[in-house]
């Protein structure tokens, strides 16, 4: 709760300052708000942004409430008027990233803490692949999950997000040599993945997805090297498309989706491989990195029944994870 008010306070103090920088500086008037009247926005952004995030430093909690809808409110609709206008693009990735600090910190206030198991509720909750799917239909499955990810996060959102770039002219200029890495990347990248795929769904009697995850703990392939091959792959394929597009806002976009990942998916991840592998895990993750490959480790360092098949939990036993269940 403490780090919920204390975003607010400087929230509030960064709204003000920026407030005073769009009275004396008509370059940042004209990169945050392009033609709009500032007098018109300040009479309503000053109190219920500003004031707002003031009071919600304070320990208010309907000026939380408050102070995060119109930040969301104003970030719809100064995106919008970018998007028209091609103006005040500066000013959108301003308030968006406004609008992500003062959720997560309404969140802190309300709630004491981020509720990231929200993630793996529902259609996302953790479940084990049917174990009694041919290897085919597995590897069928592993493909479409691979088609529809990889063409949803690595061309549909950065299309997106570049067309957004060049309509708000935040764009900047990439030498070629960052493209040229971008392909290579891109290459090197897809190649981990579909490694890691096959090793999960062949291996693994699953698919790379956590709605349908492996029933056995792999170990193997790139496994051997780091924990997360398939999140590793992913945030690099981003990396590679953002350089192929010269594109500084789907860099920013990937790198953002490790920390999700990091953050809010891998503790989940890993407290339901511990409660389906125990030690055998445990030792696993003691022995190999999660983000940084390192040198392979046999598999004969490793618990002698890391491969077998577990036991399937009961019903009661299969509620979401939580990252309360780490050690």
């Amino acid at each position: 709760m403490r780090w919920g008010r204390a975003y607010f306070a400087v929230q509030a103090l960064a709204g003000a300052l920026w407030w005073v920088s769009v009275a004396t500086l008509p370059v940042i008037r004209a990169a945050t708000l392009g033609s709009l009247d500032p007098v018109l926005v300040g009479a309503l952004d000053i109190p219920l942004f500003v004031v707002g995030s003031t009071l919600a430093a304070i320990g208010i909690r309907w000026a939380a409430w408050l102070s995060t809808a119109w930040t969301a409110l104003v970030t719809v609709g100064l995106g919008s008027y970018a998007t028209i206008t091609g103006e005040a693009g500066w000013g959108v990735l301003a308030m968006i990233a406004a609008t992500t600090g003062s959720a997560a910190a309404l969140a802190l206030v309300t709630l004491g803490r981020i509720p990231t198991e929200w993630l793996a509720r529902g259609p996302f909750r953790f479940r084990v692949a049917a174990p009694d799917r041919s290897p085919l239909a597995r590897m069928l499955a592993t493909a479409g999950q691979i088609v529809v990810f990889w063409g949803g996060a690595l061309v549909v959102v950065p299309v997106v997000i570049g067309f957004a770039e060049e309509r708000w002219r935040v764009a900047v200029d990439f030498p070629p040599i960052l493209v040229f890495l971008g392909g290579i990347l891109l290459i090197a990248a897809s190649a981990l993945g579909l490694w890691s795929a096959v090793a999960m769904s062949v291996v693994g009697d699953g698919t790379p997805l956590p709605i349908a995850t492996a029933n056995r703990l792999v170990v193997v392939g790139p496994y051997r090297f780091v924990r997360n091959p398939m999140a590793v792959a992913g945030i690099s394929q981003g990396v590679a498309v953002g350089l192929l597009m010269s594109s500084w806002l789907v860099v920013v976009y990937a790198l953002l989706g490790s920390l999700v990942w990091n953050y809010a998916i891998r503790p989940l991840e890993e407290a339901d491989l511990l409660e389906r592998f125990g030690s055998e895990f445990e030792d696993y993750r003691e022995r190999v990195r999660c983000w940084i490959p390192g040198h392979p480790v046999s598999r004969r360092r490793l618990t002698p029944d890391s491969h077998r098949i577990p036991m399937r939990r009961p019903a009661s036993s299969q509620a979401d994870p939580s990252p309360a269940d780490l050690p």
